[in-house]
């Protein structure tokens, strides 16, 4: 009879301790599953939604003055700008919660749409040097900065921010298939986007 009850009692201690250690193992896998999609998601990093085309003319002039003021001397030039900028998505400003119990990745934050990068090609026209003036390397490479610069100031003004953050909930729906095949759900309930479109997850 003791015999009988100590097996007894083996196999329940046995048992019990299979299962704890299964189901431990079974939480640790989907854990680490979940930190696996969140870096995945946020590995994108970059997402380009909106292209645009400009193409403007800077004026530059720099006049100095020499020999206590009585002479002046300009330098001057016309820029054509012809540039590409790529309007879009940071997905590493993304901020992501993992619920594991249903598994599912919440979306608690979705960064506003920016200027992710601008391409510019710079001609010179009219570029004239003044006597004691003269354009130097220097100035060139400033020169291209401002450029760039002066483009990006236009970015606002051109619609092309406002456009990216039409296509907020199609990025969105990209990281839900992407989520979904690896067999979680994307909850971004809680999220207000642009025109107050919302969504609820089944």
């Amino acid at each position: 009879m003791e015999l009988l009850a100590g097996t007894l009692l083996g196999v329940i201690v046995t048992y019990w301790g299979m299962s704890f250690f299964y189901n431990k193992k079974g939480t640790q896998q989907i854990e680490k599953q979940s930190v696996i999609l969140i870096e995945k998601i946020k590995s994108v990093c970059k997402l380009i939604t909106v292209e645009g085309d400009f193409a403007e003319i800077y004026h530059y002039e720099d006049t100095k003055n020499h020999f206590l003021n009585i002479i002046t001397s300009k330098k001057k030039a016309i820029l054509l700008i012809n540039a590409k900028a790529h309007v879009g998505f940071d997905l590493s400003k993304i901020q992501l919660e993992a619920n594991n119990k249903t598994r599912e990745i919440v979306i608690t934050h979705f960064p506003e749409p920016s200027v992710l990068t601008v391409e510019t090609d710079v001609k010179y026209y009219d570029k004239k040097d003044g006597l004691f003036n003269k354009f130097e390397a220097t100035d060139l490479t400033e020169l291209s900065k401002e450029s760039k610069d002066f483009i990006v100031a236009k970015i606002p003004e051109s619609g092309l921010l406002t456009t990216a953050k039409k296509e907020a909930l199609d990025t969105i729906l990209m990281v839900e298939k992407l989520i979904e095949t690896s067999g979680w759900k994307l909850n971004y309930s809680q999220l207000v986007l642009p025109n107050s479109e919302t969504k609820k997850l089944d």
